[in-house]
């Protein structure tokens, strides 16, 4: 793929896998991308650090849809074209069911698949008229198996995947390809408050192995090796094994997640 003939739009691209994401896309030669962030000041600061590349910043709010409509309003009066679209922005607050605030559960599907569905919608006119279009989103790894207290954040990022089958089999038609990714717990600032008891995996390895199976034509690409891709068939045929495995953790896992919030 050549990303320095490609008009890229990335969301959540100031910080964490986003900001990965966006330094990859870089040193492999991409020029034209526009940024989606809520505040301007970590825009501008993207942009003053990288003087040369055709960067637009779009101030953006995903939990809202009247802010996604002006965000592609802007795109389409500065580009008017688009070739890749990467859903990566959203938000997680862990805990009990009941404990969790009216306000975290919404923004969580608001930010994490309404936004992710409604941005793709408007991208899509965009996206049909490249010649070589994709479409990435990132899910997570509890968008397959769903642990205590990620009750909400696992719902919509299981429909992340969901949706990610369903347009890709609804554009068979067009050049666009549909590629989702699930990282296992990645060590960004959306994770400082989760407690792990173990070295997440590193931002940088996980943006470079998501762009290396966009350019091999992948459509998952799942991270946490063959233990992660044992678990999921795991999940999907025995459930109940992995019920135990959530029993024999919830102890640690109450405590890992107590404090887990990044809005």
């Amino acid at each position: 793929m050549n990303y320095a003939s490609k008009y890229i739009l990335l969301t959540g691209g100031t910080k964490g896998i986003g900001r990965s994401l966006f330094n990859e896309l870089k040193a492999r030669g991409a020029r034209n991308i526009a940024v989606v962030a809520r505040t301007k000041t970590d825009l501008d600061k993207l942009v003053k650090e990288n003087e040369g590349l055709n960067i637009l910043p779009i101030v953006t709010d995903m939990s809202k849809p009247e802010s996604i409509a002006e965000g592609i309003e802007v795109l389409i009066e500065k580009w008017g074209k688009l070739d890749i679209l990467i859903n990566n922005a959203g938000v997680v607050s862990a805990g009990d069911l009941e404990d969790i605030s009216d306000h975290d559960i919404i923004n969580q599907v608001n930010i994490n698949l309404t936004g992710v569905i409604l941005l793709t919608k408007k991208c899509l006119p965009l996206l049909r008229k490249s010649d070589e279009a994709a479409i990435v989103n990132v899910s997570s790894g509890l968008g397959f198996i769903a642990w205590p207290f990620y009750n909400v954040y696992a719902a919509t990022k299981a429909g992340v995947r969901q949706f990610s089958d369903a347009i890709r089999r609804d554009l068979f038609q067009f050049p666009i390809h549909v590629m989702t990714i699930y990282p296992t717990a990645t060590d960004t600032p959306m994770m400082t408050n989760a407690n792990m008891p173990y070295q997440m995996d590193d931002p940088n390895m996980v943006a470079r192995i998501s762009l290396d199976g966009l350019e091999n034509g992948e459509i998952n690409v799942i991270f946490g090796g063959e233990q992660r891709l044992r678990d999921i068939e795991t999940n999907f045929k025995h459930p109940k094994e992995i019920d135990r495995k959530a029993e024999e953790r919830y102890d640690e896992l109450k405590k890992r997640t107590s404090e887990h919030r990044a809005m």
